[in-house]
């Protein structure tokens, strides 16, 4: 049996399409009990969950997956921070899933790209990648709107502060973060960006939506 679509029908379907859908977190948790022990992240992370400081990181509509992988990564060592450290280590399995999944529920910040005369290093890096040093692109893990894999643990990068982004490509590329592990995808990654790459996608970043 043969369905006709209408021409009404289909545009119907296509806007649908292009709606975003908020997808059911892969971690089990209590969105209301992390809001509870949310209050002492808000210092740094905004009480929504959008930094005012462009060092801090952004978690409102972060990855859940993401969220419990690096909070775990803190508080066994394998990721340091002076003040991420300490307050991980506070933290039970629970507090984690309950944190991750408050966080994802937050809708992520929109902001505009950093520097506009980066604009075209950054989208060249960020959805092709460098042929020349075979640097891939980073819309290969993080999605071509930067919105990440929460399947596969790799953050959403939209709306991040681009001071904080390069901060991490920094880390990355001098080895002081190794929370990537045994692939080292990030550490080599960013190991093959100069300043100036590192710069145009830190800005362009930013102003993903």
């Amino acid at each position: 049996m043969k369905i006709k679509l209408t021409p009404l029908f289909i545009l119907a379907g296509l806007a649908l399409a292009g709606t975003p859908v908020k997808a059911e977190s892969l971690i089990v948790g209590s969105v209301e009990a992390g809001k509870a022990r949310a209050l002492t992240c808000s210092a740094c992370h905004g009480a929504e969950g959008n930094s005012s400081s462009p060092m801090w990181p952004n978690l409102a509509g972060q990855n859940a997956p993401y969220i419990v992988a690096q909070l775990k990564a803190f508080k066994e060592g394998s990721r340091k921070d002076p003040l991420m450290s300490g307050q991980a280590m506070m933290l039970s399995d629970e507090d984690m899933a309950n944190l991750a999944v408050y966080f994802e529920s937050l809708p992520a910040a929109a902001q505009a790209v950093a520097n506009e005369d980066l604009l075209d290093r950054g989208v060249s890096l960020y959805r092709g990648g460098n042929k020349e040093n075979k640097t891939a692109a980073c819309l290969a893990c993080h999605g071509p709107t930067g919105r990440g894999n929460p399947a596969a643990r790799y953050p959403a990068l939209h709306g991040q502060h681009a001071v904080y982004i390069a901060k991490q490509l920094n880390d990355y590329a001098n080895a002081a973060r190794t929370s990537d592990g045994k692939t080292r995808v990030m550490r080599d990654i960013a190991a093959s960006l100069d300043k100036d790459d590192i710069a145009a996608l830190s800005s362009y970043v930013q102003g993903l939506k």
